[in-house]
C-alpha cells in the first residue's frame, strides 16, 4: 500500500478517537474503543512516515488528502 493512503487513514482514525474518548469518558466507562483506534491511527501515522522516503511536514497533509482522494475518484 502507498504511504500516503496509510498517513490519510491514520489521521482519520485519529480524527474519530476523540469523540468516541469523550464519550467514554462522559459515560463513565474505560475507553477501549477509543484507545484501539488512537493506537492503530499512531500506527499508521508512525508506518507512513517511517516509511515515505522524503518524510511529511504538517504543511504536506491537505495535498496528501488531496491526491488519495483524487485517485480514489
Amino acid at each position: 500500500m502507498d504511504t500516503d493512503l496509510f498517513l490519510v487513514i491514520g489521521v482519520v482514525l485519529g480524527g474519530l478517537a476523540i469523540p468516541s474518548l469523550l464519550n467514554a469518558y462522559s459515560e463513565g466507562r474505560p475507553p477501549r474503543f477509543a484507545a484501539m483506534l488512537a493506537i492503530a491511527a499512531g500506527a499508521l501515522i508512525v508506518l507512513a512516515v517511517t516509511n515515505n522516503p522524503v518524510g511529511y511536514k504538517l504543511e504536506d497533509i491537505p495535498d496528501v488528502f488531496t491526491r488519495v482522494i483524487g485517485r480514489m475518484l
